[in-house]
């Protein structure tokens, strides 16, 4: 008797999907397509995770004050696979950033691509294919 159980429990739990996969947002839940942003700014820090990698920079405003904007890309696995590497984007390298600001109006934007100071340009994957 104990056994069945344990079985149609097992058996259950295998069938259910993961709980983490239920947390992954859509695009145009969180970004606005009709929003883009062309940003400039010095890297902060490179955050490769999954689902999704995190740039941050600090863009200087027209006042004067400075500005640390989260730029989500894709994955860490899909940047490698289009060229993206560690070494790419250290504290301090000044890079000019394509996307769409978040449509909470927070200094948070999805990123088509960016461009690197010697005019490499590395493109994340993620806005790109809403536009083709």
């Amino acid at each position: 008797m104990k056994l069945r159980l344990i079985l149609k429990v097992l058996l259950v739990s295998c069938l259910m999907p993961p709980v983490t996969g239920l947390a992954h947002h859509s695009f145009n839940a969180e970004f606005d397509i009709e929003k883009p942003v062309s940003l400039t700014g010095k890297v902060t820090r490179m955050q490769w995770s999954n689902p999704h990698g995190w740039v941050y920079i600090d863009v200087e405003n027209e006042d004067g004050t400075v500005t640390n904007w989260a730029l989500e890309t894709s994955a860490a696995n899909n940047l490698i696979r289009r060229g993206w590497k560690r070494e790419d984007l250290p504290a301090g390298t000044t890079i000019v950033v394509e996307g769409f600001q978040a449509r909470n109006g927070s200094p948070t934007a999805n990123i088509r691509g960016i461009v690197l100071e010697d005019g490499r340009r590395l493109f994340s994957g993620n806005a790109d294919e809403l536009r083709n």
